[in-house]
């Protein structure tokens, strides 16, 4: 199984820039590992539901961004550390949430739906004050 671990969340004022990671480790019984898996970052915020924010295809380096945090932030991977991660600049306190990292089957293309994730981490918070 793999196992997405989240870091980089905190406090921080308005404008101010985070880089969020996720640690991928382990394989699944066929073998699959990080490099293999779509990854996305989704997002829930207190009385709301889970959005997606960004994906990235496990191959060709295809990206997706929610219009909301578009031209702020960027998401990548590194198959060789496999990790990805959430740069976020110009943080806004809209942007406070509870951020998750998670994996779904995919080669070229990213995916959009929660429900084509497989794996997902514990989520890391993540606090915008203004």
């Amino acid at each position: 199984q793999l196992q997405p671990v989240e870091s980089g969340g905190g406090l921080v004022q308005a404008g101010d820039s985070l880089r969020l990671s996720c640690l991928v480790s382990g394989r699944t019984p066929s073998g699959r590992t990080f490099s293999n898996y779509g990854m996305g970052w989704f997002r829930q915020a207190p009385g709301k539901e889970r959005e997606l924010v960004a994906a990235i295809s496990a191959i060709g380096g295809r990206t997706y961004v929610t219009n909301s945090v578009k031209g702020r932030f960027t998401i990548s991977r590194d198959n060789g550390k496999n990790t990805l991660y959430l740069q976020m600049v110009s943080l806004k306190p809209e942007d406070t949430a509870v951020y998750y990292c998670a994996a779904g089957q995919s080669d070229n293309y990213y995916l959009l739906n929660a429900g084509a994730y497989d794996y997902w981490g514990q989520g890391t918070q993540v606090t915008v004050s203004s």
